[in-house]
């Protein structure tokens, strides 16, 4: 008998899904690309978000440990994302991945991004096994993943409904349309969080570095990101604070400094 998804499967990871990512492989390497819309800019510049590049890097790897360590679930241990010059306004992204390391508890990736072919910024992302035995990947998983129709609505924090409550501090709610395959909130989506955080201390700035330590999933929610920005250099908390308040997430981003 086929089960049919619910609704809540159809919803989960359905912003990142209008992130409009298309991956497909390409020998040993795993290539993906996009369209860069104003909804994935910073807030009150041209800018492509950091954390999207994040987020489209986190899918790269994250499709390639999956060959390795399926059919149980990667979670992502440390992403970071270095870039030469704040990202374009527009045009075509495009990512190439490719498998640094596969050892036995941990996997490592690296990956590359240019727009219309001019580069823009690297970086590289380590996995391990999800803890939990009972999570599995979808059967018929393809780390080809197809073009789709859906589009960001509005922008991208706004979407996400994360919002910097204070200078320095940022909210993001829990939500089915967050979740990833481990049924916790998207990393990409703690990468804004993150961002957002940083960069209500800086305003119109962007980020040329972005890295992140997954401590533990963030199952509850809301997560809180508490920056401190000093010389351009910052370092973010981020706490699950449904979930006794624990650290979820540490992470490291410098300013342009515009």
């Amino acid at each position: 008998m086929t089960s049919v998804p619910s609704s809540l499967d159809r919803q989960r990871g359905q912003i990142i899904r209008e992130l409009a990512f298309v991956t497909r492989r390409v020998g040993d390497e795993l290539h993906g690309t996009a369209e860069i819309t104003p909804e994935m800019h910073v807030p009150g510049t041209n800018v492509l978000r950091t954390s999207v590049l994040a987020t489209w890097a986190d899918i790269v790897a994250g499709l390639l440990a999956s060959l390795v360590m399926g059919p149980r679930v990667p979670v992502t241990l440390e992403l970071d994302v270095n870039l030469y010059r704040p990202a374009p306004s527009a045009g075509t992204v495009h990512a190439v991945g490719k498998v640094v390391k596969v050892g036995r508890s941990v996997f490592v990736a690296e990956f590359e991004f240019t727009v219309d072919g001019d580069p823009i910024a690297v970086g590289a992302a380590s996995f391990m096994v999800a803890p939990n035995p009972d999570v599995h990947l979808p059967p018929k998983l393809s780390i080809e993943l197809p073009p789709t129709p859906d589009r960001l609505p509005v922008p991208l924090a706004e979407r996400a409904r994360c919002e910097r409550v204070s200078p320095g501090t940022a909210l993001l709610p829990h939500s089915i349309e967050a979740l990833n395959a481990s049924d916790t909130i998207n990393g990409g989506l703690i990468a804004l969080a993150a961002e957002e955080a940083v960069l209500s201390l800086a305003p119109g700035d962007s980020l040329s570095f972005l890295g992140l330590r997954y401590l533990l999933g963030a199952r509850v929610g809301p997560v809180i990101a508490s920056a401190r920005l000093h010389e351009g250099l910052g370092r973010v908390e981020l706490r699950d604070t449904g979930n006794d308040n624990r650290l979820t997430t540490l992470a490291t981003a410098r300013t342009f400094g515009r």
